[in-house]
């Protein structure tokens, strides 16, 4: 059984933290200069070359893509051959939250309670979710969420007697009424199926897919395709300046549900859609 130290855990945190601030995921890069290039002239298109100067100027400067360093959403696989050492595994992901966003002077956003609203000054508490895996391999994804694009999230339970373009209209249809408030173009995490909680977990977990990737299922695959195209044709465009790019992608996530329902959770990530991973 492999041992792996809390300290080495919350050092790696620490530095995902910061490299996911600072340099945009190579596939939501290519994506956005391919977007450039096929933009329709206008405000959309200049927008997109600031977005992706912006990314470049951020990389090269080593300074974060947006002022919004977001809350820390932390996704953990552990091997179940794998013994944590030295601390608490909880207690490591926060100091390593913490860590990341003091020494790498990232803005700290979060609030202690939702209601009495005192910073807690060092970003902590993560949002962190564990799965349990076959192996002797710890997995991190440190995903910074930014609220320009959380805020415009939704929910819906659907009748189970709905149709495909019944959530493929309401996907689009939350697009839609977000606008320009997620900073697009935007990247479309949506989670079908499960139960409440599990549709929103599918859909946080949908934003830190590779865009170039769809989904496993041809069904599905056609459905992410659809509904992009029918976002696209909404001509929100970059940053709401008009154009043909509203969207990189729609990635949807499933899970068996309860034959009375349907939850489906749309997931909002704006243009700079952060994450990063490493392996322990």
């Amino acid at each position: 059984m492999r041992e792996i130290s809390c300290q080495k855990i919350a050092e790696e945190v620490e530095r995902l933290c910061i490299q996911a601030a600072v340099w945009l995921p190579a596939d939501v890069a290519m994506t956005l200069e391919c977007a450039e290039e096929s933009e329709e002239e206008g405000p959309g298109r200049a927008a997109l070359h600031d977005i992706v100067e912006n990314y470049h100027y951020a990389a090269e400067k080593e300074i974060p893509i947006c002022q919004d360093t977001g809350m820390a959403v932390v996704f953990a696989e552990i091997g179940q051959e794998i013994h944590i050492v030295g601390g608490s595994f909880e207690e490591a992901i926060d100091r390593g939250v913490r860590d990341g966003y003091v020494n790498g002077y990232l803005r700290k956003s979060v609030v202690r309670d939702p209601l009495r609203r005192v910073n807690t000054e060092d970003n902590t508490p993560s949002v962190l979710h564990v799965r349990l895996v076959p192996g002797d391999v710890l997995r991190l994804t440190v995903a910074p969420k930014g609220f320009g694009s959380e805020n415009m999230s939704r929910m819906k339970m659907f009748l189970p007697s709905c149709s495909r373009e019944e959530i493929e209209e309401y996907i689009a249809e939350t697009v839609c009424l977000a606008g320009a408030r997620p900073c697009p173009p935007v990247i479309v995490g949506v989670g079908l199926g499960g139960t409440v909680e599990k549709a929103a977990l599918l859909a946080k977990r949908a934003l830190c897919r590779p865009i170039d990737t769809r989904h496993p299922d041809p069904y599905y695959a056609g459905m992410e395709a659809a509904c992009l195209e029918k976002i696209n044709k909404l001509g929100i465009g970059p940053q709401g300046f008009g154009g043909r790019t509203t969207a990189l992608a729609v990635n949807i996530e499933t899970f068996p549900t309860h034959i009375a329902g349907l939850p489906c959770v749309v997931n909002m990530g704006c243009h700079a859609t952060r994450h990063a991973s490493c392996e322990l």
